[in-house]
């Protein structure tokens, strides 16, 4: 059978409610509470609505009247898969109001992630939009239903066609007493997917109010705070760290962009007055290239830069162009969080992606026998604490291999550690590619690729890119010649296996045969070394 959820040691459970930082409140009760000290502060603005706390609340509670009325309860999942729009908010916390837990996909996830999500969870409900960016969610929609039979409800938002309309009541029902405890699961977020399709992380209640509260105070945010979550709503980063959450919390006001393009987010910082962002490095260089051409807006006072190593020659740009502190923020959906600090030293804020939040987070570098190093020897990182999960949803096999017998979670990232306990990013152990911030694994595209009539063999690597952090190339051995359209070919043929759209191949290289090590197996060492010859960085 396999398990749903880890939990924590019984001793180490009891540890971190004893030093507070579990306080036994869900996120319904946090919702109540905020909502009341800042009723008539704006929470969230729009486009041209603006939402006050007062309002936040009453529309999830209407979410949740919708939700309770079409049989959701305690336990189920849902996956949620929406742009970003307001009623983001308002439908999680409706959902984790009658006790089910989000599943929180990306915009950019397609037929193979979502099929999956539904499927593996035994999903009763998937929320959508019906059309965004061109694409009809209702098409995965549609395969949804096909691929799991425990769904029994589509929620659209927007033109729904033979779906459920997303339309909450004009009144709140009576609903019961929200029928959780803080130490069950409240939501799942999504891995890297660094062995293909991504995992499911379950976060508690106790452990993601932790740390959002934790992220809060480290960040210094408070009512005065204006966020712009120009991200996706919906992905760690932007959610709790401290994000969208994490302003809530403080009694900000989130200002939600539908796109993070300069031409799109600058007139948004302006207008609003915003105060706060948080972007991927490769957004960050399209920021820095808009500015230097047509300014950058007074008001912004902090910049988050995460998801991605960021070089300190970038990092460095960040006051003289856009005129605010920077702020690195190195963390996983998993839990670890760390932040360069508000006033930290240049050194610090250019050369290290911060510390861990909690004086609790263990952390381990260690050598490849799992012996720990030295401060300033490069390793991998292992580390456990009061918000990093101790094993994945439904994952038996893979937890064995991603986390020690003592739970520690093993991150895959290559990092040193400083003498003052800062952390320097190196690189990552594994297979993962990580192009604008979205993790893509070689593995997956690989398989894809390997369906086509046309390939032989192929191996998959991150080629590093100014602008992207890495693309991905494929190294592709033929079973006959190519033909002059045939690396368009396999793009698509990758497009139509249903992956999102950033795990299509950059590049297309073809190759007589591929190098192999001692072992037989693929040399990627090779290949990269073979793009970074050519390739001026």
């Amino acid at each position: 059978m396999n398990a749903d959820f880890t939990p924590w040691p019984p001793d180490v459970a009891a540890e971190y409610r004893r030093l507070g930082y579990w306080r036994g409140e869900t996120f319904s009760a946090w919702l109540d509470r905020t909502s009341r000290l800042h009723a008539h502060r704006t929470a969230l603005i729009h486009g041209d609505d603006t939402v006050t706390y007062a309002d936040l609340h009453a529309q999830a509670e209407r979410y949740a009247t919708l939700f309770a009325r079409s049989g959701l309860q305690a336990g189920d999942c849902v996956v949620v898969q929406l742009p970003n729009r307001a009623a983001f908010f308002p439908v999680c916390f409706g959902l984790m109001r009658v006790g089910a837990a989000p599943i929180m996909a990306l915009p950019a996830h397609r037929e193979r992630e979502i099929t999956f999500f539904c499927a593996h969870t035994d999903a009763r409900a998937y929320v959508t939009v019906d059309e965004h960016g061109g694409f009809d969610h209702r098409r995965l929609a549609r395969a949804a239903v096909a691929a799991a039979p425990s769904l029994r409800h589509v929620f659209i938002l927007g033109d729904a066609a033979e779906f459920t309309p997303l339309r909450a009541p004009d009144e709140a029902g009576d609903l019961p007493p929200t029928p959780v405890d803080a130490s069950t699961v409240a939501l799942y977020q999504l891995s890297g997917g660094s062995t293909g399709t991504p995992k499911l992380i379950p976060r508690t209640h106790d452990d993601y109010l932790y740390s959002v509260r934790a992220s809060a105070d480290i960040c210094a945010l408070g009512p005065d705070t204006v966020y712009l979550a120009a991200l996706p709503l919906a992905h760690n980063f932007p959610l709790s760290s401290p994000g969208t959450l994490g302003v809530l919390h403080a009694g900000g006001t989130v200002v939600i962009a539908p796109d993070p393009t300069p031409t799109t987010t600058f007139p948004l910082i302006e207008r609003h007055g915003v105060t706060m962002a948080a972007l991927v490095p490769a957004l960050l260089l399209v920021w820095l290239q808009h500015a230097r051409t047509h300014g950058t807006p007074g008001c912004l006072q902090l910049l988050q830069v995460g998801g991605a190593p960021l070089a300190a020659d970038v990092a460095r740009q960040v006051p003289d162009v856009l005129g605010c502190a920077l702020q690195q923020v190195f963390g996983m959906a998993e839990g670890l969080v760390n932040y360069t600090r508000p006033g930290d030293p240049a050194s610090l804020v250019y050369h290290t992606q911060g510390r861990p939040i909690s004086l609790h987070d263990e952390v381990r570098i260690v050598n490849d026998d799992d012996e720990d190093v030295p401060a300033g020897v490069p390793g991998h990182l292992l580390t456990r604490g009061p918000y990093t999960i101790r094993g994945y949803f439904r994952a038996d096999d893979h937890n064995r291999r991603a986390f020690t017998p003592e739970g520690y979670y093993r991150t895959g990232d290559v990092v040193t550690r400083r003498a003052d306990g800062y952390l320097e990013v190196t690189g990552r152990h594994k297979d993962q590619i990580n192009r604008a911030g979205e993790k893509v694994a070689a593995e997956e595209i690989e398989h894809v690729l390997l369906t086509h009539p046309a390939v032989h063999d192929v191996a998959v690597v991150g080629l590093p890119d100014a602008w992207l952090g890495e693309r991905t190339c494929a190294f592709v051995q033929l079973t006959g010649a190519a033909t002059p359209r045939l690396a368009l070919d396999l793009k698509a043929h990758v497009r139509a296996a249903g992956l999102a759209d950033y795990k299509t191949p950059d590049l297309i290289e073809f190759v007589d045969a591929l190098p192999r090590t001692a072992f037989g197996k693929t040399n990627k060492v090779a290949l990269r070394a073979r793009l970074n010859e050519r390739s001026p960085q």
